[in-house]
């Protein structure tokens, strides 16, 4: 069931982010809500289907974005790897795990497209990139996370409801 329920869920934030929140940047920097849900879906203890969102989102910001192929895939398979050695370490606490791996998530993400726009050829010196793209998109991510968390975990509560034992 869920994932059933990934496609159209991360499809729609695909069509959200591209239709609507990239005609709204700060400065040159935009949200990622398919990483920011991604993340979010990775923290929640009794779900299964981390690896199988992260693929699916993955596949489908390869082919809606402009990026070589497999850029977007290949990154969040990295950021949803480190959210769960975060799960899994570090932090029990919702608020504080959420927020750090929305800021490691997002590095990854803004590193990953960096450096495949520097392997096709196209230069752009990385004090811009860090000033007008991935500073603004990191608080962006930032700011939505938080609810992306909550809202998750109530799709994952739904999905994997607790047994109650009598």
């Amino acid at each position: 069931m869920a994932l059933i329920i990934a496609l159209p869920i991360l499809g729609g934030l695909v069509i959200l982010q591209s239709a609507i929140l990239s005609s709204m940047p700060l400065l040159m920097g935009t949200p990622d809500l398919v990483l920011i849900t991604i993340l979010a879906w990775s923290l929640q203890d009794r779900v299964e289907t981390v690896w199988q969102w992260s693929f699916m989102g993955g596949l489908i910001m390869s082919f809606v974005s402009g990026l070589p192929f497999g850029t977007y895939l290949l990154a969040y398979l990295a950021a949803t790897m480190a959210a769960r050695l975060i799960r899994r370490r570090l932090w029990k606490g919702p608020f504080m795990g959420m927020l750090a791996v929305t800021f490691i998530g997002t590095v990854i993400v803004q590193g990953a497209s960096w450096l495949a726009r520097w392997l096709t050829g196209v230069s752009i010196p990385m004090e811009q990139v860090l000033n007008l793209i991935t500073i603004p998109s990191l608080l962006l991510n930032l700011i939505l996370a938080i609810p992306a968390y909550y809202v998750m975990r109530d799709i994952a509560g739904w999905l994997y409801p607790e047994e109650i034992v009598v």
